[in-house]
Order: C-alpha cells, then sequence, then structure tokens
C-alpha cells in the first residue's frame, strides 16, 4: 500500500521540551491503514518507508486516539536535508511494509 500527501510539521508539546516532529496522517489514509494492518504489532505501531523530496527512511506510524490517525515522526537528519521545520508542509510519499 502506497499513499502521497501533504502534512504540517508539528512539533511534540508535552510536559518537557520536546525534540519530536511529527506529521498526522490525512484521516482516510489512516482508516485504510489501520483496516488493512489491524494491530500486527506492538501498540499498534505500522512500519512505514517514507519519502519527503529526495530523503526516504524507515519508521512506523504511531496510533494517535484522539484524532483516530497516525503520526509519522519525521526525523531530525530528514528535516535537516529537506530544510523543514516544525510549522512546515510537506508532501511525503509512504508505503507500508510487510
Amino acid at each position: 500500500m502506497s499513499y502521497s500527501f501533504t502534512g504540517r510539521l508539528w512539533r511534540w508539546q508535552g510536559e518537557a521540551p520536546a525534540s519530536w516532529i511529527f506529521v498526522t496522517l490525512p484521516g482516510d489514509i489512516a482508516f485504510e491503514i489501520k483496516c488493512q494492518v489491524a494491530d500486527r504489532r506492538a501498540w499498534g505501531s505500522v512500519a512505514v518507508e517514507a519519502r519527503i523530496g529526495a530523503t526516504a527512511w524507515h519508521t512506523s506510524l504511531f496510533p494517535e486516539k484522539a484524532a483516530g490517525s497516525y503520526l509519522l515522526p519525521i526525523k531530525a537528519s530528514v528535516r535537516k536535508t529537506e530544510n523543514l521545520g516544525d510549522g512546515d508542509e510537506a508532501t511525503i510519499e509512504l508505503t507500508v511494509k510487510g
């Protein structure tokens, strides 16, 4: 399963300052993935290959119950290479793995 979408990067707001940056998947894509994978991994995570621009990486999507979606973590090295920061929009290609 492969998807392409544009999303806004946002910084995790916890009790302490965090360096974690995420993109929330659009609801329709999250729903389709949820129906296909049916919690095959711990904590409902889903293995994916993601791409922004020329940069690809392997990671996991993590369920976000409040929005009924998934969160895609955007690694610091990806943000640096693609010149992205908190609040920027990015076009993301996503392939769900096995």
